[in-house]
């Protein structure tokens, strides 16, 4: 009984929670946007220098969650702040859906690149 009584004012409640919901990045635009982020990122995102983190592939929540946290301050480095400081949230979103849709390439401990025997 107490079941019956207590099952409305809970979907009641569920229901008021706010729903946020994350914009969805455009990988066209995205491109667009990344094209200063190539020069260390490289195009493809997979960068061939290890102080750069290869970004294809990656999930684009991360992405837009690094941006933001290089902005605010909370990741240290001062060259990803000016870049990132400049970016709205929406090219965020579309600068992540861009680099998550290219794919990711490994690298072996030799430096060549898995299956194709051939070195960097």
């Amino acid at each position: 009984m107490t079941v019956r009584v207590a099952l409305p004012f809970l979907l009641a409640a569920a229901l008021a929670l706010p729903v946020v919901a994350r914009a969805e990045g455009s990988a066209v635009a995205g491109k667009k946007k990344a094209v200063v982020c190539f020069a260390c990122h490289g195009a493809n995102g997979n960068s061939t220098d290890p102080q750069y983190p290869r970004l294809a592939g990656q999930y684009p929540g991360y992405i837009v969650q690094a941006l933001k946290e290089y902005k605010d301050g909370q990741r240290k480095n001062p060259i990803m702040h000016g870049f990132a400081s400049q970016l709205t949230e929406q090219d965020r979103e579309d600068i992540a859906a861009y680099f998550h849709s290219l794919p990711p390439v490994l690298y072996n401990l030799k430096g060549d690149i898995q299956g194709s025997g051939k070195g960097l």
